[in-house]
C-alpha cells in the first residue's frame, strides 16, 4: 500500500507480543497487524520487571479487544479499552495498553505520510537536547566521566555517586553497566545475620551529595547543567534538607526526592528552597501528577510514557502541564526499547514546553534488531522523517536475544539493619 493512501476498510486483523532482550534487558514490543498489505505499527510495552504479566495481558485482553477494529480511532480505541477491565490504571495493564497506542500511531503516520510529530502539532525545535548519566565512585571519577560526556557534546549530565543511594550496581538488567559503590560514603555497621539484598546507608548518602556537587562546581563552573536523582531514597524531611543545602549548586533539577506515597512533602519543599524538582516516574496513573501541576509544586514531570498508557495521554499531560508552567522530563532508561525512545522524541519534538530528554546509549545489537533508531550528534537527538514513529524490527535477529525474566536484584534495596526500602 502506498504512504499517505487511507483505506477505510483498515482493520485489526492480529497483534504480536515480541519479547528480546539485545541489549542485555527485557523488552516488550508489540506489533499490531491490519488487513492492508504491509501496513503495520510497533509500540513499547517494556515493564522489565513483569514482561510476562504484559505479555499475557497483550495476548488474553488486549488482542481480542482489538481484532477488528479500525486503527484509526485511537482516541476511541484508549478511551474504550482503559476502562474494558473495570478497575483502571496499573503497570501492566497501561504498559499493555501503551504498546497497542503507540502502535495506532504509527500506522496512523504510515496511513498519513507523516512522521508522527506532524500529527501531534509539529516541530517546536531543530533538535533534542538529551542529558546522560556520570557516575563514579567518588567526585574524582564523577568530574572525569562528565569530561568524557562533555566531550561528546552533552551540556546536561545527571550526577551519581555509586549509583542510588551510594550502593553501586551489579545488576545490568538495570542500566547495562556495572557501577561502584561510592568509596567515601561509610555506612553504619550491620546487624551479626544479614537479609540478602542491597544495602545503602540513606543518613550518609544524603550527607555525600552535596560534597559532590560542591567538587563539581569548583572543577567545572556552571557553565553545565547538573542533575540528581535521589530515587526516593530518604526520608521526607530529608530530602527537604538536600533540596535546600543544594540551592547554591543550582541544579537543573532534583528528580524523586519523595516517594510517591508522601508527594504532599512537595508543598512543603517548594515553600523552603528554589532548587528545581522533578517528579513521577514511578506514577501509572496521570491523575497522579493532577494535583502536582496545577499547583506547581513540581518544573518538570518525569513520565514513563509506557507505564502511564503511551502517547495519548502522555500529550495530554504535556499540555496540561504548559498551562501551568510545568515542563516536560520524560523517562528514558535503557528498560525501554528504541520504539519507545522513539515516542518520547516524537512528543518532545512536538511539545513547546519541552524540557530534557534523558538518553541511555544503545548497543550495537539494539540497533541490528531495531532499525531506524534516532540519531544522536553532539548531545542531540534528531528524528527521521519517516512515517510513524521511524523505528522497525527485525523479528528473527530479536529471537537471538531471548529475555531472562526473574526479578532484578537492585530492587531488593535494604538500610543497614536489614529494613526493606524504596529501590
Amino acid at each position: 500500500m502506498l504512504q499517505g493512501t487511507h483505506d477505510a476498510r483498515a482493520k485489526v486483523t492480529n497483534v504480536k507480543t515480541i519479547l528480546t532482550a539485545p541489549g542485555g534487558i527485557d523488552l516488550v514490543v508489540v506489533k499490531v497487524e491490519t488487513n492492508q498489505p504491509g501496513l503495520y505499527g510497533l509500540g513499547c510495552a517494556t515493564f522489565t520487571q513483569r514482561i510476562y504479566g504484559v505479555e499475557a495481558a497483550i495476548e488474553n485482553y488486549m488482542k481480542p479487544f482489538l481484532i477488528g477494529k479500525d486503527p484509526s480511532r485511537i482516541e476511541d480505541i484508549w478511551q474504550s479499552a482503559c476502562v474494558s477491565g473495570y478497575w483502571r490504571s496499573g503497570p501492566i495493564m497501561n504498559n499493555a495498553l501503551s504498546g497497542i497506542d503507540m502502535a495506532l500511531w504509527d500506522i496512523k503516520g504510515k496511513l498519513a505520510g507523516m512522521p508522527v510529530y506532524e500529527l501531534l502539532g509539529g516541530k517546536c525545535r531543530d533538535g533534542i537536547p538529551l542529558y546522560r548519566h556520570a557516575d563514579g565512585e567518588d567526585e574524582f571519577a564523577v568530574e572525569d566521566n562528565i569530561h568524557a560526556l562533555m566531550a561528546e557534546g552533552y551540556q546536561y549530565v545527571r550526577c551519581q555517586m555509586g549509583m542510588y543511594g551510594g550502593a553501586g550496581t551489579d545488576d545490568m538488567k538495570l542500566i547495562a553497566t556495572q557501577y561502584a559503590k561510592a568509596k567515601n560514603i561509610q555506612p553504619k555497621r550491620s546487624p551479626r545475620t544479614r537479609t540478602p539484598g542491597i544495602y545503602f546507608d540513606p543518613e550518609a548518602y544524603v550527607k555525600s551529595v552535596p560534597r559532590l556537587f560542591d567538587h563539581l562546581r569548583n572543577k567545572l563552573g556552571f557553565g553545565i547543567e547538573f542533575i540528581h536523582d535521589v530515587h526516593e531514597r530518604v526520608t521526607p524531611i530529608a530530602a527537604v534538607q538536600l533540596a535546600k543545602n543544594l540551592e547554591q549548586y543550582h541544579l537543573f533539577y532534583l528528580e524523586d526526592p519523595v516517594a510517591p506515597e508522601n508527594i504532599e512533602w512537595l508543598k512543603i519543599m517548594r515553600q523552603q528552597t528554589s532548587t528545581p524538582i522533578s517528579m513521577g516516574e514511578l506514577f501509572t496513573n496521570v491523575n497522579e501528577y493532577k494535583s502536582l501541576i496545577i499547583n506547581q509544586q513540581i518544573d518538570y514531570i518525569r513520565c514513563h510514557v509506557s507505564t502511564i498508557g503511551g502517547i495519548t495521554p502522555a500529550k495530554k499531560l504535556a499540555t496540561l502541564s504548559e498551562m501551568c508552567g510545568v515542563r516536560t522530563a520524560w523517562h528514558g532508561p535503557g528498560d525501554i526499547s528504541p520504539i519507545g525512545v522513539a515516542a518520547n522524541l516524537h512528543l518532545d519534538m512536538s511539545s513547546t514546553n519541552f524540557g530534557i530528554q534523558e538518553i541511555t546509549p544503545m548497543n550495537d545489537q539494539l540497533r541490528e534488531v531495531f532499525s531506524g533508531c534516532p540519531e544522536i550528534d553532539n548531545g542531540y537527538a534528531y528524528l527521521s522523517d519517516k512515517p510513524g514513529l521511524g523505528i522497525d524490527i527485525d523479528e528473527e535477529k530479536a529471537k537471538q536475544y531471548p529475555c531472562q525474566g526473574g526479578i532484578p536484584s537492585w530492587t531488593m534495596a535494604r538500610t543497614p539493619d536489614g529494613t526493606a526500602s524504596r529501590p
